[in-house]
């Protein structure tokens, strides 16, 4: 999985802000690797214009997924860090409800029959 880091003009985009979002990314993601082929992120301070105001960043996460649509999420925060592990917290739950929906084992060995208790067992 490789991950990516764009961010506006406004935002701190060193190395560092590169290696905490891949840590954070493949954390969270890291049980789907095989069904993930990239993670792109981008960042941007969304009150760049209003310097008087507590900055709100915002982290918008795409996730591409093998033979699924994208899936992107976003995060807003006080802080880049907040929002990346925000919006990492949304993808993770974003991505497993796709993976889960279209996973062929889901359907196989459910029954909608109902077992009848055995007449020791009831109450």
């Amino acid at each position: 999985m490789q991950v990516f880091l764009n961010t506006d003009t406004h935002v701190d985009g060193r190395h560092q802000m590169g290696e905490h979002l891949t840590k954070v990314v493949e954390d969270a993601l890291g049980r789907f690797g095989e069904h993930i082929t990239r993670v792109e992120a981008h960042i941007a301070d969304e009150n760049s214009h209003a310097k008087a105001a507590p900055g709100e960043i915002q982290c918008t996460l795409e996730a591409r997924l093998t033979r699924h649509e994208p899936v992107v999420v976003k995060d807003r925060a006080s802080n880049a860090h907040q929002a990346i592990q925000g919006a990492s917290a949304k993808l993770k739950r974003a991505v497993a409800t796709v993976l889960e929906k279209h996973d062929p084992r889901r359907h196989a060995g459910r029954t909608d029959a109902v077992v009848p208790a055995e007449d020791g067992d009831a109450m």
